[in-house]
């Protein structure tokens, strides 16, 4: 698949943002990416050379936690950025990136990226406001796997990733998960996401299918997430 093949990348925050003539320059300063399913992007503690722009496709971003354990922080999707969480002092990713699926990336040198923002003070407002939106979300998913119960937790992911991916047309959320990478979304353990998925399944809550899920009844699973929380 040769460039022109590739997904446009228009639809992502530096395009968005950018002044009007500034996009010719990221057009030749880019470089398009195909990245397989289970393709690492970067790894925790790269050296930092660049960002990332995800033209199609759906990254994990993790995080090593406990001895052969990881923590995932997020998921992206189309229009996505990643990679800049390595771009303070140290210069390293303190997270690692992996494809879930086939995906398409606009990579943007490190230099380039840093002149960018210089030249467009918009992108750099529009940018400062989505890393504290993203700190914010991860502050917040952090202190509920301290303070909130696990059927709770798993309730309130569901819904987050739905809301983020939106469902697809035969009804599942559109992002297809493993149990062992919804355990890790969650911070919790493989049988235990196992026993109260199916006891979600069992209150008709949820339906799953492999690896896709469907929500049957928002309110509900709302109505967990608030009474584990209070």
């Amino acid at each position: 698949m040769n460039e022109k093949q590739l997904p446009h990348s228009g639809n992502n925050i530096l395009y968005r943002h950018c002044i009007a003539e500034w996009r010719t320059v990221i057009d030749i300063n880019r470089e398009l990416l195909v990245v397989k399913k289970g393709q690492a992007v970067f790894s925790e503690n790269d050296t930092v050379k660049g960002v990332f722009f995800i033209n199609a496709g759906k990254i994990k971003i993790h995080q090593r936690w406990e001895r052969e354990k990881e923590l995932i922080i997020r998921f992206a999707k189309s229009g996505d950025m990643l990679g800049y969480r390595g771009l303070g002092k140290e210069k390293v990713y303190p997270v690692s990136a992996t494809a879930l699926e086939d995906t398409v990336l606009m990579y943007i040198g490190i230099r380039f990226f840093e002149a960018t923002l210089q030249v467009n003070p918009r992108l750099t407002y529009v940018l400062m406001d989505f890393y504290a939106n993203e700190l914010e979300a991860t502050e917040k998913r952090v202190r509920n796997m301290a303070h909130m119960e696990v059927k709770g937790r798993i309730a309130e992911a569901l819904l987050m990733l739905k809301e983020s991916f939106g469902i697809n047309e035969q009804g599942f959320i559109d992002i297809r998960l493993t149990r062992q990478d919804i355990a890790s979304y969650v911070g919790t353990t493989y049988e235990t996401i196992s026993r109260m998925t199916s006891e979600l399944e069992a209150e008709k809550l949820i339906k799953t299918s492999g690896k896709n899920i469907a929500l049957l009844n928002e309110r509900k699973l709302e109505k967990l997430v608030r009474s584990k929380t209070e």
